[in-house]
């Protein structure tokens, strides 16, 4: 079963697109093995929702498996290193 990572964020923040680019990384590095969604939290409700149950109060933030990560932008060998670690 692949490993879900959320991307939480937002079109105005400056340091989402880092975000962003690293679950993109891990991604081509890992392929099958994760399961990248971004969501923009200012693109609808639902996702805003998704937020506040998660109780983020900050972008970007990463969840894995149901689970806050990192708030803010890990580099791209910090979030490889926790997903190789599950």
């Amino acid at each position: 079963m692949a490993i879900k990572v959320e991307v939480f964020s937002t079109n105005s923040c400056p340091h989402c697109p880092s975000a962003i680019d690293a679950a993109q990384v891990a991604k081509d590095k890992l392929g099958d093995a994760i399961d990248v969604e971004v969501i923009k939290i200012d693109e609808s409700e639902e996702n805003r929702q998704k937020a506040i149950n998660y109780q983020i109060m900050a972008v970007p933030t990463i969840v894995i498996d149901g689970e806050v990560a990192f708030v803010g932008a890990p580099t791209d060998d910090e979030l490889i290193e926790k997903l190789e670690s599950l």
